[in-house]
């Protein structure tokens, strides 16, 4: 499915009437759907005129969001949507299956595995994970702001 917003639900509630600019992609749940979820994300920042830090943090998160998403969860695709809300990013992951525990802080991470949600912990302001409104899985989020006298 191509990039946009027309065909994806949101995943993100937002108050009617805000001025929220909004861009969601789906995409196969594959190891190489990672890239081009860091080439869209990358794109739509540009559009966005957003600080070239914050669009590297974005990047991060995307990564490591779609990643377990892919890695850990059963299903054939994954919705993304990124979210400004003047100076705040959201950035909303979501899959269609999950574990029963859904997804971690691993405060021990074995070998290669495991510090992706502390990252995703360390760089961005608020991070969560809440069952899907829109079909099965789970909603994966995390928040950044956007520094000081630096608009998003």
């Amino acid at each position: 499915m191509a990039p946009g917003t027309a065909l994806i639900p949101q995943l993100i509630d937002q108050c009617p009437g805000s001025d929220v600019r909004r861009y969601a992609f789906e995409l196969p749940a594959r190891t190489d759907s990672v890239a081009r979820a860091r080439r869209l994300t990358r794109n739509r920042l540009a559009c966005w005129d957003f600080p070239e830090e914050a669009s590297d943090t974005a990047l991060l998160i995307v990564s490591e969001l779609v990643t377990n998403a892919v890695v850990h969860t059963a299903g054939d695709h994954i919705a993304c949507e990124l979210r400004d809300d003047r100076g705040q990013l959201r950035i909303a992951i979501q899959d269609q299956g999950h574990a029963a525990a859904g997804p971690q802080l691993c405060r021990s991470p074995q070998g290669e595995h495991g510090r992706g949600l502390l990252l995703v912990d360390a760089v961005s302001r608020a991070w969560g994970v809440r069952d899907a409104t829109h079909g099965p899985g789970r909603l994966v989020w995390a928040e950044l702001e956007c520094h000081a006298g630096r608009p998003c």
